[in-house]
């Protein structure tokens, strides 16, 4: 198993506010096995989010779900460094509207 297959099994945790998944937002910053189990440290597009605990109880459940015999899964909300766009997919982007190889700075109304 790699840190790949643990994003791969997060994609399915869906930013309730935004409708994408937390993966193509940008939102998971680390995601590693580690010899006592698995390590997410995730955040959310703003630290006043409401759903920043709703979030991580998801992440958790559904890594519970694809690694039923990992000991320990561990996901932690951090608010430092601040989520930006610029840390979205190309998935999340064109979701968003974004036309995949336009900058993000394009500011259209």
């Amino acid at each position: 198993m790699t840190n790949s297959d643990i994003m791969l099994a997060l994609k399915e945790v869906i930013d309730p506010e935004m409708g994408i998944s937390i993966v193509d937002l940008g939102l998971v910053y680390r995601a590693d096995w580690t010899a006592e189990g698995i390590v997410v440290d995730m955040t959310t597009t703003a630290p006043s989010c409401p759903f920043g605990e709703v979030m991580a109880c998801a992440a958790k459940a559904a890594l519970r779900r694809q690694f039923a015999e990992t000991p320990s899964i561990r996901v932690r909300l951090l608010w430092d460094p601040p989520w930006s766009p610029e840390r979205m997919t190309e998935e999340g982007r064109f979701a968003l509207g974004w036309v995949p190889g336009e900058p993000f700075s394009d500011t259209r109304h």
